[in-house]
């Protein structure tokens, strides 16, 4: 059995990690609240955006000629995959990393020689793990979940749409995690390029709109916004399910340490019985010789 001041030092270092986890988890739960009032009002507005779009596409008498709707054989393919820059934020990074390599893996079987990928990582973690599995990367941008800001988000897509349009590549796959609740995020793919077209005919909401200018001149001329908007949403989704995941793993760390310190002072109360006992019986032991 370990020595009373072994047991007492670990004690004493448990009780200063559960304060670390402690305050961490204060610290991601004060930071979920803020992320999370960005995301909730970015949502509505995200989601109507798409809805004009969509009413618009159904009054399309034609094809959009804006590169950004080019559908083209997906010969190179960007992938981006966000993750955090920080750790301890449990299955948060390794969970959506997973998927992307397995979605790699099963899109591109034994490195098909006529199509290319390669990755755009947003977040340190990413970077680590798809540089230890020696995948191709042709960026990386930490600010976009550092610092996110909707004027950065706008910067980043009109770069993206360039080389996009410059035929860089045909498809631009993004791999990031919604937010559910603080306990749960779920791991999403979703294709930011070319802009899928949504064409559903539904005779009962049909309203007969007079558009000036014209659906397709608005499709085209608002395209880059519709990005924009998707994009930022996918920032701000991925942060708030980052401070959610840390700040439960957090919680869970804490309560662990609780347990841990529980179990340590039991032990360090038996060892120390144990020590008395012992003493007590040497001390009868060595009256008895004497009296003997």
């Amino acid at each position: 059995m370990a020595n009373l001041k072994d047991i007492r030092l670990r004690i004493s270092s448990v009780i200063n990690t559960r304060q670390v986890t402690n305050a961490m988890k204060m610290v991601s739960a004060a930071k979920l609240r803020k992320s999370q009032d960005a995301l909730f009002k970015m949502r509505p507005y995200a989601s109507g955006i798409e809805d004009i779009f969509n009413t618009l596409f159904q009054e399309l008498p034609q094809d959009i000629s804006s590169p950004l709707f080019k559908q083209r054989p997906p010969k190179k393919t960007l992938i981006i995959l966000i993750t955090s820059n920080k750790g301890l934020c449990g299955t948060f990074n390794s969970a959506i990393t997973r998927k992307a390599l397995e979605w790699v893996k099963k899109e591109f079987p034994g490195g098909k020689k006529d199509h290319q990928f390669s990755f755009f990582i947003i977040g340190k973690k990413g970077f680590e793990t798809i540089t230890r599995n020696k995948l191709p990367i042709i960026g990386r941008e930490d600010n976009l979940i550092q610092k996110p800001s909707y004027q950065f988000t706008s910067f980043f897509i009109k770069e993206l749409s360039v080389r996009f349009v410059k035929g860089e590549f045909d498809r631009v796959i993004v791999f990031y995690n919604s937010f559910k609740t603080a306990a749960s995020q779920i791991q999403c793919m979703e294709t930011l390029l070319p802009i899928e077209v949504v064409r559903i005919k539904d005779q009962k909401r049909h309203i007969d709109y007079i558009f000036e200018p014209s659906p397709i001149e608005l499709v085209e001329s608002y395209s880059h916004k519709l990005l924009e908007i998707k994009m930022h949403r996918i920032i701000l989704d991925s942060i708030a399910s980052e401070h959610g995941a840390r700040m439960t793993a957090m919680h869970k760390a804490t309560d662990n340490a609780s347990e841990l310190i529980n179990t340590l002072r039991l032990t360090y109360n038996k060892a120390r019985q144990d020590n008395i006992t012992r003493e007590i019986n040497e001390i009868v032991s060595g009256a008895n010789a004497l009296r003997g």
